[in-house]
C-alpha cells in the first residue's frame, strides 16, 4: 500500500515569511471610540486587528513593518504602514485619501500583504492646487508631514493637513524604486508646477517716449473756493467772539502760478527752487577791507626814546641835543657810584 501526503513537502522560506490576508477596509471616521482619531488621516498608516500582530510575530519579518495594499477588483494597489492593532477582527481601516487611491469604498475588500522596500534617496510631487504656492516654505512643511508617513509609492495623491487647510500632492517620481520607504532616510525633495498654475504674463515695455502736448496755462481751472486760515476760532474760556470778520473773496488776479515746465519728461524729477536775492551788505570801512595780519612794524629803543622826549619837551626844543647832553651826566653818574 502506498500512501501520499500533499503536506509532506515543507514550505518554501519565501511563503513562511510573508503576510497575505483580506480585510474589509473602512475610513476612520468609522473606527468606534471616544479619542478623536483625526490623527490617521494626516499620515500614510492603517489600524489592523490584534490577530494580525500575533500572526506577524510568528512570522521572520523584518522592522519596520510595511504593507502592500492591493483592490484586485480596480487594479490598484499602494503601500503602507501599521500604526496600532486596535481594529475588529477581520476589518482594518485606512484613511480617506488612501481609500480614493485604491478606488474603494466602505466595506470593500483590499488585499494586505508586508513587503520589504528599499530606503528612499529622491522623490518629486506635484501640488494639485496652486494653493500651495501660499505656503511660505513648502519643502519645511511637507517635511514636517512626511514624518507621519512610512512609505511613498510612484503615482499615489497624499493628502497632508496644514494651517485647517487640506493640500493635495501627487507623488510624480520615487528614487531608487517605484515604491520607497522614507523611514530614517536622506532623501532630496523636489517640487514641480502646481496643477492648473500659469506663469504670471510680463508687461511688455515699450522704449518710445510718448507725445508732449503742448498746454495753454490759461486753460487751468483755479480753485476759486478755498482759502487758508479763513475759519472761526474759539476761546478757551468758552465766550464768543465779538466780531468775525467775513473772508474776503479771492480774486482771480491775486493767484499767481508758476510757470510750467515745458521740458518734462516722464521718469526725470526736477527740484526747482525760488531763491530770493539778497539784499546787498553795506560796504565796510576801507581801514578794515585793507586790513592785512601781521603787517606792523617794531619800534627801536632810540625811536622810544625820542618819541618819549618829543613828548615831554617844547617843540622849540631840539630832541637831539638834549640826548647828546644827557648821555655823559648817566655816564657821570655811574661812574660815581662805582
Amino acid at each position: 500500500m502506498f500512501s501520499f501526503n500533499m503536506f509532506d513537502h515543507p514550505m518554501p522560506r519565501a511563503f513562511q515569511n510573508r503576510f497575505s490576508t483580506q480585510y474589509r477596509c473602512y475610513s476612520v471616521s468609522m473606527l468606534a471610540g471616544p479619542n478623536d482619531r483625526s490623527d490617521v488621516e494626516k499620515g500614510g498608516k492603517i489600524i489592523m486587528p490584534p490577530s494580525a500582530l500575533d500572526q506577524l510575530s510568528r512570522l521572520n519579518i523584518t522592522y519596520p513593518m510595511l504593507f502592500k495594499l492591493t483592490n484586485k477588483n480596480s487594479d490598484r494597489m499602494t503601500h503602507c504602514g501599521v500604526l496600532e492593532f486596535v481594529a475588529d477582527e477581520g476589518i482594518c481601516y485606512l484613511p480617506h485619501w488612501m481609500m480614493q487611491n485604491l478606488l474603494l469604498e466602505e466595506g470593500g475588500l483590499v488585499q494586505v500583504e508586508s513587503v520589504n522596500l528599499m530606503v528612499a534617496t529622491y522623490s518629486k510631487f506635484q501640488p494639485q492646487s496652486p494653493d500651495f504656492l501660499d505656503i511660505t516654505n513648502p519643502k519645511a512643511v511637507l517635511e514636517n508631514a512626511l514624518r507621519n508617513f512610512a512609505c511613498l509609492t510612484t503615482g499615489d495623491v497624499i493628502a497632508i493637513n496644514y494651517n485647517e487647510k487640506i493640500y493635495e500632492l501627487r507623488v510624480m517620481e520615487t528614487k531608487p524604486d517605484k515604491a520607497v520607504s522614507i523611514i530614517e532616510c536622506d532623501m532630496n525633495v523636489d517640487f514641480d508646477a502646481p496643477l492648473g498654475y500659469k506663469e504670471p504674463e510680463r508687461p511688455t515695455q515699450h522704449h518710445e517716449e510718448p507725445a508732449e502736448e503742448e498746454t495753454d496755462p490759461s486753460s487751468y481751472e483755479m480753485d476759486l473756493g478755498f482759502r487758508a486760515f479763513t475759519g472761526s476760532g474759539n476761546r478757551l474760556d468758552g465766550k464768543k467772539k465779538g466780531i468775525e470778520p467775513s473772508p474776503a473773496r479771492i480774486d482771480p488776479n491775486d493767484i499767481k502760478r508758476g510757470i510750467p515746465n515745458y521740458e518734462f519728461k516722464i521718469g526725470k524729477i526736477t527740484f526747482i527752487r525760488n531763491s530770493r536775492p539778497q539784499p546787498r551788505r553795506i560796504e565796510e570801512d576801507d581801514s578794515v577791507n585793507n586790513f592785512i595780519a601781521f603787517s606792523g612794524r617794531r619800534p627801536v629803543l632810540a625811536e622810544e626814546g625820542q618819541e618819549t622826549l618829543s613828548r615831554h619837551t617844547s617843540p622849540g626844543i631840539n630832541n637831539k641835543s638834549i640826548l647828546q647832553t644827557a648821555v655823559p651826566v648817566f655816564s657821570l653818574f655811574r661812574t660815581q657810584g662805582q
